[in-house]
């Protein structure tokens, strides 16, 4: 059947996805993926990563800047909450020797309610005030700072900008296959793509580099002879503080509980790292 137009012009009928252009979009974004495989030091799980070095330690650096510069006034310099930051980020960047890409290593104390801390590319490192009376001790205070300097060493933010620009080759292909499709079609087709795109593959993403975090701040800490029984009981009592939480497929956060049970599985391993780095430690597990 032919539709018309009133002004009696035909009106093209509109067809179904086209796979051949989704299809060679998905080839584009396999060659993309395989061709800028690097590994993650410690854990050694392959990644997608195309920033250079240098670059991803420039965006860390102005980064780190900027944050400095906006928290000026509530920059602490000194006194025992401040030496502890110092002493426990100095023993973890040894640590951390045989797989630093060269980072240049800043810790910092920021005066806030947030019980929060960071890493950024080159070991630009800060723990806000809010986060002390959570960790209540310096091995808890090491397991957070372990777990952010866990991200930065992993390259997670390079990682991630990476995977979204595979995102985006992938989405570009679905745009175009429903061109032809109505607009309604379209839209539902895109709006399955982006439930798709969140749910199985972004949430899920975040949660990887959370947990591979973890891992890697648990050895961290077990080297540095700070005692890696304190990981889950810290998590425990940040998912305590945090209250009321989404479900953990819709979390960029693994559940507490899925953390704790994480750390009982990758213990045995840190224990005998601690017992090796540090015999005058040793206390069995």
């Amino acid at each position: 059947m032919v539709f018309r137009s009133p002004v009696g012009g035909r009106r093209r009928r509109r067809g179904g996805f086209r796979w051949q252009i989704m299809l060679l979009f998905a080839i584009g974004a396999g060659v993309y993926y395989f061709a800028n495989q690097e590994t993650v030091p410690i854990t050694g799980r392959k990644q997608l990563r195309t920033m250079k070095h240098d670059q991803e330690m420039q965006l860390g650096l102005q980064s780190y800047k900027q944050i400095l510069n906006d928290q000026r006034q509530n920059l602490i310099t000194g006194g025992p909450q401040y030496n502890a930051i110092q002493e426990i980020g100095r023993k973890i960047q040894v640590a951390a020797e045989p797989w630093d890409p060269g980072f240049d290593w800043a810790f910092n104390l920021i005066r806030s309610d947030q019980a929060n801390a960071f890493a950024l590319p080159g070991g630009y490192t800060a723990v806000y005030t809010g986060l002390l009376p959570i960790a209540q001790n310096e091995d808890g205070l090491a397991v957070v700072m372990g777990h952010e300097i866990g991200h930065a060493l992993a390259h997670h933010g390079a990682e991630r900008m990476a995977q979204q620009n595979m995102q985006r080759i992938i989405g570009a292909g679905v745009s175009l296959g429903a061109g032809g499709m109505d607009m309604g079609a379209q839209r539902a087709v895109m709006g399955v793509f982006g439930g798709i795109s969140q749910y199985g593959y972004a949430l899920p993403f975040s949660r990887k580099h959370e947990e591979e975090a973890d891992r890697i701040g648990l050895l961290l800490v077990a080297r540095a002879c700070y005692d890696p029984r304190e990981a889950p009981k810290l998590w425990e009592r940040m998912g305590a503080s945090a209250g009321a939480t989404p479900p953990e497929f819709q979390s960029t956060h693994p559940a507490p509980e899925t953390r704790v049970q994480n750390f009982q599985e990758w213990m045995p391993e840190a224990i005998q790292i601690y017992n090796e780095s540090c015999p005058d430690k040793i206390r069995g597990y």
